[in-house]
């Protein structure tokens, strides 16, 4: 792997990482405001436990999902 590599794939790291951080604080959010029940990942998926079911969906359905649940809360 050469220097550009190296350097492209920590960027694409750090992004996921900001990604990742984005979600988890949409998640507890959600929950603080008693939207849902709980969330996290699962199988390469993202879960969310709402009303007695585990929903589960990809990292960026789950952002727009929770975002909408918060602003209609």
């Amino acid at each position: 792997m050469n220097e550009e590599e190296k350097l492209r794939q920590k960027l694409d790291d750090e992004l996921d990482m900001m990604s990742f951080n984005r979600l988890h604080e949409l998640g507890n959010q959600a929950i603080k405001e008693g939207a849902i029940a709980g969330h996290g990942f699962r199988n390469g998926q993202y879960e969310i436990l709402q009303d007695g079911e585990a929903k589960l969906m990809t990292p960026e359905e789950a952002q727009q999902y929770l975002e909408e649940l918060i602003r209609n809360s």
